[in-house]
């Protein structure tokens, strides 16, 4: 494990992303559990930052803590350690892991953290997860220009087409991004055919994407209302037959019942976009 861990990790320059790992694994247990103490009102535990009754969203601590470590990792570049390296990228990484907990609010600029648009911010984490961990373990984002992929050519028209390809592709990702399905446009970075298919096919009915696209298509919100009731039918049924077999007998009857009630419930158009004209 040790040989490992020096050939594949600190030999290689992984460190950093290594603790980056951990301080963003860290910092996002840590945030969780926080806000379901402060939730629950318990005593003893910390409540929220309020100076002059203003609510400080932990997104804003997180901010903070991205730009101090963000510039004391530029600022150390040449002549810092792989330890103070390794210590400023765990920095950063709970700082990140603060900010995507509350990505719901930056994308829907307002406080849905405990609603089911909230669970975008949760999306988020876990493909942040994904993907670092896919780095840390050697793959390769193919959409994106790598910096050996532009010293090896020093052909500038070469290198021209290396940047606009990568623009192209963080131009595509953007937009299967913008249609709610943040899955597909990160691992999309490392296979690209998935960007290509996620940008064109269609939007999930509570996204961004639907909302400013479909307002005046109902039979494209129609096929994508019942899309996303196809895919999300099997997992909810799951989840429900999993609690009754916690909580007592299991009933297939009652699993099928109440997957279609919290389908009717959750799944919705997206309200159409707010006028300020």
């Amino acid at each position: 494990m040790s040989r490992w861990f020096e050939h594949e990790i600190v030999e290689t320059g992984r460190l950093p992303l290594l603790f980056f790992l951990l301080g963003f694994i860290g910092g996002f247990v840590f945030i969780r559990f926080s806000v379901r103490m402060i939730r629950a009102q318990v005593r003893w535990w910390p409540g929220n930052v309020t100076p002059g009754g203003q609510h400080v969203h932990h997104v804003v601590f997180g901010v903070v803590a991205m730009v101090v470590s963000g510039v004391a990792l530029i600022a150390t570049y040449e002549d810092g350690t792989s330890t103070s390296g390794a210590a400023l990228a765990a920095c950063f990484g709970v700082g990140m892991a603060l900010v995507l907990d509350e990505f719901a609010l930056i994308f829907y600029l307002k406080d849905v953290y405990w609603s089911e648009q909230g669970r975008a911010s949760v999306d988020a984490v876990f493909a942040a997860v994904a993907v670092t961990g896919l780095l840390l373990l050697g793959a390769r984002p193919d959409a994106i220009i790598s910096p050996s992929d532009f010293r090896d050519n020093p052909n500038p028209w070469v290198r021209l087409a290396l940047v606009v390809s990568a623009l192209i592709s963080l131009a595509i990702a953007a937009v299967v991004i913008a249609k709610g399905k943040i899955w597909t446009a990160l691992f999309g970075l490392f296979v690209a055919p998935m960007l290509l298919v996620g940008a064109i096919r269609l939007s999930r009915p509570g996204a961004p994407w639907a909302r400013w696209r479909y307002q005046e298509k109902p039979k494209k919100m129609a096929r994508a209302l019942a899309r996303e009731k196809r895919y999300r039918r099997p997992l909810i049924r799951a989840k429900i037959y999993v609690q009754d077999l916690v909580a007592g007998k299991p009933s297939v009857e009652h699993a099928v019942t109440a997957t279609e009630a919290e389908l009717e419930r959750t799944v919705r158009p997206a309200p159409a976009p707010v006028s300020h004209g």
